[in-house]
């Protein structure tokens, strides 16, 4: 399989290992990969091991997988008025930004948080308190996520990722990434190549798209608005194809990486990222 400058990948498992992730990648034709580095579901985690480092980064020369991104465990709430949570899940932040270094990756993408129980803007403000306690020390970019805007989650709004970045910027190294189902869900109507250029322009307006580094490419079983976070394969779902085939095409965002979360696994994602390349190539 060739490399090219066409980034596009998905989220590939580390069940048996982290570096064949990285071959399990290569093998459905992404050039780039999302991970998790520890299981999200637990608190209980732990860092690499050197010969756990060393396989990771044969299997990065050898494939040639750019761009690599974890995704923290979903269990971190930065934004939390719950002592207990807060603080669990501010050491649990900072011990995933260590594995990311340990392993050089590019990204470090999470989920602002989620109030809980407080009102949105005492939950931005602890978030920007949790950022601004992280040590980093490598050259891992911070990602927020847009999300769907279930439940308490904040992070639906560009106004709410504005608020986040202006705090921090500077002090540490932070970025978006959007993500195509949850942003759908959260009322920006992305169906059309019109409407991607409404939303690019807010985005620019409110936030700045130089502040855009990466995309999570989901079509949606949820409706506009509906503010649930219900993947579905590439036109299975309420966005459709055309929304895709756009940012694979428009100038200011198809560089950008691209990682599928689509539902149905590798088999299906090797002809994602095929029609998504096809696309770009047009």
């Amino acid at each position: 399989m060739l490399h090219d400058d066409i980034l596009v990948g998905a989220h590939m498992s580390i069940s048996d290992g982290v570096d064949k992730a990285l071959y399990d990648g290569h093998a459905i034709g992404a050039n780039i990969v999302q991970i998790f580095t520890a299981n999200q579901r637990s608190w209980v985690t732990k860092d690499f091991s050197q010969e756990d480092i060393f396989l990771f980064l044969r299997a990065q020369k050898e494939t040639k997988i750019s761009h690599i991104m974890s995704h923290n465990s979903y269990l971190i709430n930065l934004g939390s008025n719950k002592k207990v949570l807060l603080s669990g899940s501010r050491k649990a932040m900072q011990e995933e930004l260590v594995r990311c270094e340990q392993l050089n990756l590019s990204y470090l993408n999470f989920h602002p948080g989620s109030a809980t129980g407080s009102d949105e803007k005492t939950c931005l403000d602890t978030i920007v308190e949790s950022l601004l306690m992280l040590r980093p020390k490598g050259n891992v970019i911070l990602l927020i996520e847009t999300t769907a805007g279930q439940g308490s989650c904040v992070g639906y709004k560009f106004e709410h990722l504005a608020y986040i970045i202006e705090k921090v910027d500077g002090k540490i190294p932070l970025g978006v990434t959007i993500d195509t189902c949850h942003i759908f869900a959260a009322g920006y109507d992305i169906r059309t190549r019109e409407n991607w250029e409404a939303t690019l322009k807010q985005f620019d307006d409110i936030i700045g798209l130089k502040h855009l580094k990466a995309f999570h490419v989901n079509d949606s079983i949820a409706s506009l608005g509906e503010r649930k976070d219900r993947h579905a394969p590439l036109g299975k779902g309420k966005i459709g194809l055309e929304s895709f085939k756009f940012i694979m095409q428009d100038k200011r965002v198809k560089h950008l990486p691209k990682y599928l979360e689509t539902p149905f696994g590798e088999e299906n994602w090797a002809k994602e990222i095929k029609l998504l390349k096809t696309w770009a190539r047009l």
